[in-house]
């Protein structure tokens, strides 16, 4: 009777040990949870944008120069001709927006800039032998005689804005190559000093200033593409042409009372590079 009571003690705690190994195998078994959706960030290029540029330009200044006798009109020299460089560098700033439509993306943009073109040249009245003393200068004896009259000639593109659509296809979903063209305004400075002698053989001369605001139209292209977070890199070259300035700068007291009428044709060549901010984070795509 003790052997088999024993015995099914025995079988007992066997089978709760048992019991409770097994139970413990199954709480220290791996539990695998079903991972998170990997989240993509999708690049836009619909926002509206704010940048800085630098760059340097080429502008061409087609001028011609005639003087004339203030007085009766009539032409005192030939028409000089030829081609002013007005290169310098350049900076300013931009702002603008742009609209996504799958590979393409269409914009508008501002631009100003402060620049440094600016060249120069001289124009001589040439003095005929006949009549006595010239028709440039009518002192027929001492220092002035036969001494041709001249102008210094200045001219400066100070700054210019343009406002242009922008069309362009993506080469990458990051980078944008790009068409623009639309209205481009400028301020053109130009000096000189014209010279002459007066009857009584005194040197004389006059400082004179033109500031014009010319309207023309500008083409260009580019490339843009994200260096990261929101901002985007760019290099840019644009054509523009300012149309034509003019001006007739008069010497009163020299003799013959000089006139100087001059026209410059103005267009410019220009090459930059400049960063943008893009405003709002990118597209977030859960898969």
């Amino acid at each position: 009777m003790r052997a088999s009571t024993f015995k099914a003690i025995a079988t007992t705690a066997f089978a709760a040990i048992a019991a409770s190994s097994i139970a413990s195998a199954a709480d220290m078994a791996p539990r695998y949870t079903k991972a998170p959706p990997p989240v993509v960030e999708i690049w836009t290029w619909d926002k509206f944008y704010v940048g800085l540029n630098g760059g340097y330009s080429w502008g061409r200044s087609d001028t011609s120069g005639t003087f004339y006798n203030n007085l009766t009109g009539v032409q005192l020299s030939p028409t000089e001709t030829g081609t002013i460089h007005l290169d310098g560098w350049l900076i300013g700033g931009q702002i603008g927006k742009n609209w996504q439509f799958g590979n393409w993306v269409v914009g508008l943009e501002a631009d100003g800039q402060y620049t440094d073109e600016k060249g120069g040249r001289g124009f001589t009245c040439v003095t005929p032998t006949a009549p006595p003393g010239g028709v440039c200068n009518f002192i027929t004896a001492g220092p002035g005689a036969g001494v041709s009259p001249t102008t210094s000639f200045n001219q400066h593109i100070e700054w210019f804005v343009t406002l242009r659509p922008r069309v362009g296809m993506l080469v990458t979903p990051s980078a944008l190559l790009y068409v623009t063209g639309g209205l481009a305004v400028a301020g053109i400075k130009t000096d000189g000093v014209l010279s002459g002698f007066t009857a009584i053989q005194t040197p004389t001369s006059v400082a004179w200033s033109n500031d014009a605001t010319k309207w023309g139209w500008v083409i260009g292209a580019g490339l843009e593409a994200r260096l990261g977070g929101n901002w985007t890199g760019k290099i840019e070259g644009l054509y523009m042409d300012y149309g034509s300035v003019s001006g007739s700068p008069v010497l009163a007291t020299s003799n013959p009372p000089l006139r100087f009428d001059y026209r410059s044709d103005i267009t410019d060549v220009v090459l930059r590079a400049g960063v943008n901010y893009h405003f709002g984070g990118p597209v977030v795509a859960k898969y």
